[in-house]
């Protein structure tokens, strides 16, 4: 079994993609305002910043900013893929692996976790979060997409309504 090693810094930003099982899904989009309460319950119980969020039809991507003190994303994340998987009915196909664990099959078991190391890092992080309906080819204008914190973004003044990202954000070392 790989040993996953995990950067843990009290109050630090981090970047985060999760995905589902099944990459064809649109489930996160088409559940959405389960997603959203879910989120919003598990925020009230273990408190954290949202810095950014993208939620794509079978993955997501956020930037989150935990208090002083507190390193424990992965409570969360078990917190926020346990509370929406219970939530929904269990019609997925499962492995017997999963079936032997009395696991659900709505998400991938990992995912993609990286420590914010400084202010380029965490702007070219925020960058890539709101570029990615356009990258994925879901909309043509970053405006279009609703479930992006990028209308907030425009609102604090951080981008233009035009704004369209910078497609070298792929090159940078970011990943899915």
């Amino acid at each position: 079994m790989p040993n996953y090693r995990r950067a843990r810094v009290p109050g630090a930003t981090y970047f985060f993609t999760v995905n589902l099982h099944d990459r064809t899904s649109d489930l996160l989009v088409r559940e959405i305002d389960l997603l959203r309460a879910t989120v919003r319950a598990t925020r009230a119980r273990y408190p954290f910043h949202i810095d950014a969020w993208v939620v794509l039809p079978e993955h997501m991507h956020c930037l989150w900013t935990l208090p002083p003190g507190d390193a424990d994303f992965a409570r969360r994340w078990q917190v926020i893929k346990f509370a929406f998987a219970k939530r929904l009915p269990a019609s997925e196909p499962r492995t017997i692996n999963q079936q032997r664990r009395n696991e659900r099959g709505i998400w991938q078991r990992r995912y993609w976790e990286h420590l914010i190391r400084d202010d380029h890092d965490y702007q070219r992080h925020f960058d890539y979060i709101h570029y990615n309906p356009l990258k994925h080819g879901h909309v043509q204008r970053l405006m279009d997409w609703p479930y992006s914190s990028f209308h907030r973004a425009v609102r604090m003044g951080l981008y233009s309504n035009d704004w369209c990202g910078d497609p070298l954000l792929d090159d940078q070392g970011i990943t899915e």
